[in-house]
């Protein structure tokens, strides 16, 4: 395989930067007294557990996008490229929804959209490059599970 060149490297950090940039949002609201007097569910996991998940899930969304823009261009792949920016914009909004408003419950209708939007981001990469598609496959499943501990510490915090 050949070297990529400098516009797909120029491309790819683009692409690690609105993922970084995206996680950099989220990160300035961090689970602060409020989140910790939340009753949680057993399984939740401890908070130092989702900076490197979300680095890893993060990295992979950017390759994911690159390599669907490497595929088709900007031109051929408009659809799936909106579906990813979508994704990503509500991903920054349920941190600010949860952590920073305080708000589980608009959280959760958020990632409830963000959840379909992943899935219909996922379809849309893989028409255009199936290894974009599976790399988003962890970020689905990330999310379903936060989706799932988002259901139940707002059912455990509703009163």
């Amino acid at each position: 395989m050949l070297s990529p060149s400098i516009p797909e490297v120029a491309g790819l950090v683009l692409f690690l930067l609105a993922c970084y940039g995206v996680a950099w949002f989220g990160a300035r609201f961090r689970p602060d007294a409020w989140y910790g007097r939340l009753a949680k569910p057993a399984w939740t996991p401890p908070n130092w557990i989702f900076a490197p998940v979300w680095s890893v899930l993060y990295t992979a969304m950017a390759v994911a996008g690159w390599l669907v823009w490497r595929e088709a261009g900007v031109a051929g792949a408009l659809g799936p490229l909106g579906l990813f920016a979508l994704q990503l914009a509500l991903n920054g909004i349920w941190t600010w929804l949860f952590f920073g408003l305080h708000r589980p419950d608009w959280a959760l209708a958020d990632i409830v959209a963000l959840w379909v939007a992943i899935v219909v981001t996922v379809v849309s990469f893989w028409t255009v490059s199936p290894q974009a598609g599976a790399l988003l496959l962890p970020y689905l499943v990330w999310v379903t599970f936060a989706g799932l501990l988002n259901v139940e510490i707002w059912r455990l915090n509703r009163g």
